[in-house]
């Protein structure tokens, strides 16, 4: 098997080499420069590998990384000029100096101290045990779970897999396991943490690091974005109905035979019980979290920067002892996120500085002429949201298209640009429901084996076209009213 894994791996590996080697060889096009044209190559073949895994992602992006600032093909253009060794070398290393990826890491920091503390345990069980007399309680319960941890872990994968020992451990006491009965309340309480996990996805945009990801690259596209507060206002309407609706939705499309029982009250006293009174480290988490919301959503009244909070936040952990400084050492998911996510970010501005960006957006000027704008935004906003279906990783989709889309929103006359690629961003979250490899809630649910393949399919598309459709109706028409008052920033 270990065999077969590795032939696979070596497999994937020589198609992402061939890729950028085609592409390289094939006679470059007009008005593009060869370091462009091997840039492309080279960045392309990048995404490739992403999506195929061959080897590990972060590794992946710093072996591209240092392909380019050996050949010195990345920082050439107006903004670099003629580059030197020591000038490629700074441009590679840019990416680590970006605040997104600071927050991103930072944040991974604050949802290990919700998980070392037990105050997330604490919280769940509690909600549980107020909730879960009814079934349909209980998936309340889990989507406020989720709501509450959303803001503090950007990594959804993370957060459904910290939530899944717990609710894995109910539909067992009611005989209702992946083999026997699964419809009987598993099924059923798997799919709301599944769907439940895609919505708060797009509510914070601290929630997944594919939101700061593309906000990242939208940046280095020269265009400017929304901040912490900002997002979370324009998303607000539709997060309040979500948030109401997915339970209940899942209730209706995927019903449990088992309604309710005072069972799952008892186990979550029991369990509540047993892990006592609250702990310092809890007070002090709690306190920490408290303060880091107040400081993300009025950071600009306060002039603190949201990646300034999430680092004072992780060092205050530390010092307060919620979590110890081997801890924060120790955490490989939110080192590994900060290698690929500081790459990712410096291979997306290269783009721009080869030119590749100013090229392409010329080949778009006509696309939407003759095209009313509403029905062009549309268009556009099904067009990004259904290409996730090729795309078994966020990051894969971010780094293959965000750049690409915000050229496309530049290119659609009589609209705001900035406007038009946050109608596009926002929704990136929820949709991530579409199919079981598109974002991290739906891999580690649909792994549990209680939603069939055919189910899950079945409800994808319902839940991502019901999400959408509530999005276009209610939410484009309240972003085009509140507009003017969102705070971006380059």
């Amino acid at each position: 098997m270990k065999q077969a894994s590795a032939k696979s791996k070596i497999i994937k590996m020589i198609i992402t080499i061939l890729v950028g080697i085609v592409i390289f060889v094939l006679p470059t096009p007009e008005g593009l420069s060869v370091h462009a044209w091997g840039y492309l190559a080279l960045f392309i073949a990048l995404i490739v590998g992403l999506i195929l895994e061959p080897i590990a992602p972060a590794l992946l992006s710093l072996i591209t990384i240092a392909i380019a600032i050996l050949f010195k093909i990345g920082p050439v253009g107006t903004e670099y000029g003629h580059v030197n060794a020591q000038t490629a070398v700074q441009w590679g290393l840019s990416g680590f100096a970006n605040t997104v990826v600071w927050l991103i890491f930072s944040a991974f920091m604050i949802g290990i101290g919700f998980t070392k503390s037990g105050l997330g345990r604490r919280i769940s069980l509690y909600l549980v045990s107020k909730l879960g007399k009814k079934t349909l309680g209980l998936g309340y319960a889990i989507a406020i779970i989720d709501g509450i941890l959303a803001p503090f872990i950007p990594s959804n994968a993370a957060r459904s897999g910290s939530m899944y020992p717990m609710i894995s451990s109910i539909p067992p006491m009611f005989d209702s396991t992946p083999e026997n009965n699964p419809r009987k309340i598993g099924s059923y309480l798997a799919y709301t943490a599944c769907a439940a996990g895609c919505v708060s996805s797009s509510i914070f945009l601290t929630a997944s690091s594919s939101n700061s990801l593309a906000l990242a690259f939208i940046s280095k596209a020269g265009m400017v974005v929304p901040n912490w507060l900002s997002w979370f206002v324009a998303m607000l309407p539709v997060s309040i109905i979500l948030f109401l609706l997915t339970p209940l939705l899942v209730y209706w499309f995927y019903p449990p035979t088992l309604k309710g029982s005072p069972e799952i009250v008892t186990w979550a006293k029991d369990e509540l019980k047993s892990v006592g009174k609250m702990k310092k480290e809890e007070y002090f988490m709690l306190l920490i979290s408290v303060v880091a919301l107040v400081l993300w959503i009025g950071g600009s009244y306060f002039h603190i920067h949201s990646t300034t909070t999430a680092l004072v936040v992780a060092i205050a952990m530390v010092i307060l002892k919620v979590i110890t400084w081997n801890d924060f050492l120790s955490n490989k998911p939110a080192w590994n996120v900060m290698v690929w996510l500081a790459t990712l970010v410096t291979m997306a501005g290269g783009l721009k500085n080869v030119g590749f960006i100013e090229w392409i957006s010329t080949k778009f000027d006509h696309l939407f002429i003759g095209f009313p704008p509403f029905v062009a935004i549309i268009g556009l906003l099904l067009l990004f949201s259904f290409l996730r279906y090729f795309f078994a990783s966020n990051t894969a989709f971010a780094t293959a298209f965000m750049t690409i889309f915000v050229i496309l929103a530049q290119s659609i006359p009589g609209t705001d640009p900035v406007k038009t690629v946050l109608f596009l961003v926002l929704p990136m979250g929820f949709v991530g429901i579409l199919a079981p490899y598109t974002t991290g809630p739906t891999t580690v649910w649909y792994a549990s084996g209680y939603i069939k393949s055919s189910d899950f399919w079945r409800l994808g598309i319902t839940f991502g076209m019901l999400y959408l459709i509530i999005f276009m109706v209610i939410g484009m028409p309240y972003i085009n009213l509140i507009y003017p008052y969102l705070s971006f920033a380059r």
